[in-house]
């Protein structure tokens, strides 16, 4: 990870990491890259992160659409590309800080971080809906998760906050709010969890165990504009890792590596430089090999039941040579989240007593 300092302010450094290709700063990368560091015990990194994303990317007045969340894309100087979220930045930005908080302890302002992972994971289901003017138009935001599907959304903001990304349910980080959140919420987040397992069975195909990148809470694909909306593409790579994660840490749905085996056989069966964006049945639509496919498969491992097949994909891990170029932002953020899990280095840690 190469996070960039871009000076200080009065809490501190001040640090961004930067998508290579679109020569911007999103939440995706800043709450991965905040995660990176907790994992590998980085703590000025970590709170020169946060302190970039508070500063730049955090909407502090209450009248804005947008209050109390992020937004999902700035300059690298720091002003913004949209004033909406994308609820991926704000979940792991959550764990990320609950994980700092038990393994460092508390500081003040924005770095006591069990109050501020706290106050962000509130927003995220009780935020009202604000309609208003922002530097890019009028917008309508809501909660970023769905209440009556117990599900994240792929946007909060109208028209689109009425389908989902199968590839933001994260159930293992769901059944650690559930235990470590306020208490009012914390029934929520232990049906959410149930929810995303159920809804991973769903979206994915029967037979290759591909999912969509969008899909509606039934789990039927969801077709956009996005030429790649309703097959498996980028987004879509991360849905194999987030049910192995969980089967990994609480083996509480038995399909999940069910769904691993599917998926691994699948591309087993498309030879060991197979393409990156496919049709849910398989048929391939690019024939690049991606690192970031590459290292989300091999996360699927964890929880893979045919232990010679998912050797295979954690070899191909090791064998990967470190994401550069372009795809050093994306596939480069999968390959080292993916290398953190498979070595059994992303934990969990657990809140002080």
């Amino acid at each position: 990870m190469h996070n960039f300092e871009t000076g200080k302010n009065d809490n501190g450094v001040l640090a961004y990491v930067t998508d290579w290709a679109n020569h911007d700063v999103r939440t995706e990368g800043m709450s991965y890259g905040m995660m990176i560091a907790v994992q590998m015990d980085r703590k000025a990194e970590f709170d020169a992160l946060w302190n970039w994303a508070k500063t730049y990317m955090y909407i502090s007045d209450p009248k804005h659409p947008s209050f109390g969340f992020f937004s999902w894309s700035c300059k690298t100087n720091g002003e913004p590309n949209e004033e909406t979220p994308a609820p991926d930045g704000e979940e792991y930005f959550v764990m990320s800080l609950y994980f700092a908080s038990a393994r460092w302890g508390d500081g003040s302002g924005i770095y006591n971080y069990h109050a501020q992972a706290d106050e962000l994971l509130h927003a995220m289901r009780h935020r009202q809906q604000i309609v208003g003017p922002t530097k890019f138009g009028e917008r309508d935001v809501a909660a970023e998760v769905d209440e009556p599907h117990r599900m994240i959304r792929f946007v909060p903001g109208a028209p689109r906050r009425d389908f989902t990304d199968p590839s933001y349910h994260l159930p293992a980080f769901y059944e650690l709010w559930a235990r470590w959140c306020p208490a009012d919420d914390r029934t929520f987040w232990a049906e959410a969890a149930q929810a995303s397992r159920r809804f991973f069975l769903a979206t994915t195909d029967p037979k290759t165990g591909l999912a969509p990148a969008y899909a509606n809470f039934d789990g039927t694909p969801h077709a956009t504009r996005f030429p790649q909306s309703s097959i498996f593409g980028f987004d879509a790579w991360r849905t194999a890792s987030n049910w192995s994660v969980d089967w990994s840490w609480w083996h509480a749905d038995l399909e999940e590596p069910i769904l691993s085996d599917r998926i691994q056989t699948f591309f087993t069966s498309q030879g060991p430089d197979y393409g990156e964006v496919f049709t849910l049945d398989g048929k391939p639509t690019s024939d690049h090999h991606a690192p970031g496919l590459v290292a989300a498969n091999a996360v699927a491992s964890l929880a893979a039941t045919d232990k010679q097949q998912a050797r295979q994909f954690t070899e191909a891990l090791w064998q990967l040579p470190i994401p550069s170029g372009h795809g050093r932002y994306y596939d480069g953020m999968l390959y080292m989240l993916s290398m953190l899990h498979v070595s059994g280095e992303f934990r969990i840690w657990t809140p002080r007593q």
